[in-house]
Order: structure tokens, then sequence, then C-alpha cells
């Protein structure tokens, strides 16, 4: 491979990249798997734990405060760093206060903390995902991506798998957590030695201003709507096809949970890291759009490893075949998808804008799970497996319908403004926020349902009618998109 297409693994930036990347994945599971196994061995109830599972919506719902981070600027380090440094020391310092607290006496205390370490981490993610943005030029954007899905992959290894040993047979489960805070030492060094962005794009000059333009710019953009359903649907058929393998690989073929942990998550995590940097190495060859296309027909490719599985007799090494094949597309095609996102984003909202998009990105892999299992229920493995293939194909329908528009973004950096049907769309940007707004309202209904507070029994009407109206105003914006498309073509 030439020097020229691996320079980026070789700059000081690389090593920044990376610890930051590092920061973004630690307190993920030091607020879930982890902290689910300490409350667990502590004997408390089943209910309550399923309760604790709730403090990862920060994550979810990142978007709603991150116009404020692209509004104002700290008053040390810059709007990017600043904001950076701020997080984590709040980050280390809510990590170490978990280590000074029991379940069995401090469950509400904990509760509370992981609630803010969850908050922390969404807010360290958004200026972290706006700083790669801002930094890393158009060539170099695959590989930084690589680079900090190699951090970030590291870091859930060690506050999971490694913190669980650590907690079990060292430290306990208190010390733990004050090693994991002393951890991000290293990362608050990387703040402060990573680059502030030179660019000369100003940040939002009001807090409305904030909101609305971030809004109106992305929407005000040729196929819009498409990319939106291309995010949207771009790793759908990945999501299917790793939303039950577990499940396939112990209760499905058989396989012993000892096997299935040391294939599927080791090596599967070899494989993801293994396959993100490749990815991040052919991206500096590849046009964005084409590193999309290849990468996302491998992704459907390697779910046929699965279908080969469920079709022929049980085997070790078939199956780790299977799952660093299809590990390994897949870490190619998140290099890949990060680019894309990255290069969605206008550098004056970048931390609005990417926060908006990768909450968006995450719907296919959060809410694939029912239907899979559904699926699986009704049909059968070769089946699922063989319809994970299929889901693939809409997304790559996609992808090629966008292709002007995304070698328009990667080239010039602009993007190409819409002309056709204006108020059509503002009709279906009107359909899309209200759906939110209902969804929104029956997540609060849920949790105020669920806390004793209320007993209402419009939460699941609301979810249901936000979701109908906000799917309809997406797929009705896309059609727009494609009627715009059509006519433009015929002029």
């Amino acid at each position: 491979m030439s020097n020229y297409y691996l320079r980026i693994f070789t700059q000081p930036k690389t090593i920044i990249l990376l610890m930051l990347g590092f920061a973004s994945g630690l307190p993920l599971a030091l607020t879930s798997s982890t902290l689910q196994a300490w409350i667990t061995v502590a004997d408390i109830d089943v209910k309550t734990i399923g309760f604790f599972s709730l403090v990862g919506q920060a994550y979810v719902f990142k978007f709603l405060w991150s116009p404020a981070m692209d509004r104002y600027t700290p008053s040390f380090l810059g709007r990017r760093r600043g904001w950076l440094l701020l997080t984590q020391v709040c980050l280390m310092i809510a990590i170490a206060g978990m280590g000074f607290l029991q379940p069995e006496t401090d469950l509400r205390w904990m509760a509370a903390l992981a609630v803010l370490i969850a908050f922390c981490s969404a807010s360290q993610d958004i200026v972290f995902d706006a700083w790669k943005t801002d930094v890393l030029p158009a060539d170099e954007r695959g590989a930084g991506a690589a680079i900090s899905v190699l951090g970030y992959r590291i870091a859930m290894l060690v506050s999971g798998g490694l913190a669980l040993w650590l907690a079990d047979r060292w430290l306990g489960w208190q010390g733990m957590y004050w090693l994991m805070a002393a951890l991000m030492i290293p990362c608050i060094i990387a703040t402060l030695c990573a680059p502030e962005p030179t660019d000369a794009n100003p940040a939002p000059k009001s807090l409305e201003e904030a909101v609305v333009a971030p809004l109106r710019d992305f929407f005000g953009r040729n196929n819009a709507w498409l990319i939106l359903l291309l995010i949207v649907l771009y790793k759908l058929g990945d999501a299917f096809a790793v939303s039950l393998t577990t499940l396939f690989l112990i209760r499905g073929l058989g396989f012993d949970p000892g096997d299935v942990g040391m294939v599927n998550k080791s090596l599967g995590l070899i494989a993801t890291i293994i396959g993100a940097l490749w990815g991040g190495v052919l991206m500096q060859r590849l046009t964005l759009f084409r590193a999309l296309l290849i990468f996302g027909v491998l992704q459907a490719v390697s779910n046929a490893g699965y279908w080969f599985l469920s079709v022929t007799e049980k085997d070790l090494f078939t199956m780790g075949a299977a799952v660093f094949f299809e590990n390994l597309c897949g870490g190619m095609g998140t290099a890949a998808f990060v680019a894309l996102l990255m290069s969605l984003c206008n550098k004056s909202f970048s931390a609005t804008q990417f926060a908006l998009l990768s909450a968006l990105s995450a719907v296919g892999r959060v809410y694939v799970g029912p239907l899979a299992g559904w699926f699986v229920t009704n049909w059968d493995w070769p089946t699922f497996y063989l319809f994970s293939i299929v889901a693939a194909v809409p997304g790559l329908i996609l992808l090629l319908l966008c292709k002007k528009t995304l070698e328009h973004a990667q080239r010039t950096e602009t993007f190409i403004p819409r002309t056709e049907y204006s108020g059509a769309y503002r009709l279906a940007l009107r359909i899309l926020a209200t759906g939110c707004l209902l969804l929104a309202a029956g997540l609060l209904v849920l949790l105020s349902n669920h806390l004793g507070i209320t007993r209402w029994s419009i939460d699941a009407q609301l979810l249901e009618w936000g979701a109908f109206l906000a799917i309809g105003g997406v797929v009705y914006g896309g059609l727009l998109d494609l009627l715009a498309l059509r006519k433009t073509e015929l002029l």
C-alpha cells in the first residue's frame, strides 16, 4: 500500500483521534451492561434493573441540546475543545463518584449519577463528532472515522469485559469504577493537545438560529429527504443480521455459550476493527460514493455466511469464518457511513446536524429487534438471513439515486440547493415535526406512568401515531425528491 494512502495513520492527530474515540466509548458500558452486572450481583429486583436501562436515552435525544453546543463557546480552549474538556472533566468526576456508592444503600444516587454520566457522554459525543467533521478534510474522513471507531471499540472492551473481570477478580466494583475514571485523564490530555478547528464558518448568533438554521440548511438541499431515508436504510440489512446473532448461534445452531462468546464477541470485535481500518485506508483511493456502494454490497453479501450456517451441519470453524467475514464487512461499511455523516454536515452547525443524523441512523439498529424476532418466530432462520440480504437492497438503490448529490458534496464541500415543490416540502416537514412531537409526548407519558406520577393510557396511541406520521413525512418527502429528480432530468 502506498505511503500516500497511509499518511494519516502517522500524523500527530491520529493518536488524538484514537484517544478521543476511546473517551467516547468508555462511559457507554459503565451505564449499561457493566452497571447492570453490578446491581444484578447486589440482588436488586428485576423491575428496578429494567428501569436502569432508561438511563441511556440521552444518546437517542442528544440532538435536543446539541444546538446550545453549536451556539455557545466556553471561555477557554475554543468552541469544540472547550466543550470537550468540560464534558470529560464532568465524566471523570461522575464515574469516580459511582465508586463511593453501593447498590444496596445508594440506589437512587447511583441512578442519578448514571443519568449524569450518560448525559455528559452523549454531550461529549456531540462535540467529538463536530470536531472530527471540522478538522478532517474530505479525503481523510474515511481513515479518521476508522481510527475513532478503533478507539471506541477498545474502550467498550475495556469498560465491558475487562471491567467485569477486574471487578470480580482484583479491584472490586468500587475500585474498578475509580480506575475507569482515571482512564479519562489521558483523554483529557489528548483534548488539550488537539487542534481547535480554524475554519472561517462562524458560530450561530443566537440559540434560535442554532436550532432553526441547521434544519433550514439541511432541508433546503437537493435530495435531502432521500438522504434521510438512505441514512436509515443503508445499514438495515447489517442490523437485521446481527440483531439475533447470539440467539441464532446458541439456540438455533446449538453452539456452546462459551464458544459463542469467544468467537462472536472476541473474533467479531477484532474483525470489526480490521474492517474499519482497512475501509479507512481504501477510502483514500475511492470516492465516498464508490466506497459506500462497494462496502454496502459487501455488507449484504456477508449476511449469506449466516444463511450458510443455517443450512449446513454445525461446525466451529465455519462459524468463525462467517462471523469474521460479516464483522469485517460491517466494519468497512461503518467507516464509510461515518464519513458520509461528516460529509453531510455544514461546519457552521456540525454539532447539531451530526447529532440529528446520527440519532436518525440509530433508528434501524434500535427498532429492528422486535421485527426480527417476529420474523424468525413466523418463518425460520434460513429465510430470515436471506431476507437480511434483501433488506440491504433499498439502501443501495437510494445510494444510487443520491450519487450526484454525494459526489458534489465531497468534491466542493457545498450542497446543491433545492428548487422544486417548496410548498409541498414544507408540508412534509410539518408532518415529520408533528410525528416527532407525538413520539416525544408518548415517551414522556410512558416514563411518567412508570414512575407512578400518572396513570394515563394514551402512551401507546401517541407512540403509534407519532411513528406513523414521522415515517409518513419522510416517505412523502422522499417521493417529492424522486419527482424533483425526474423533473430536473427532463429539463
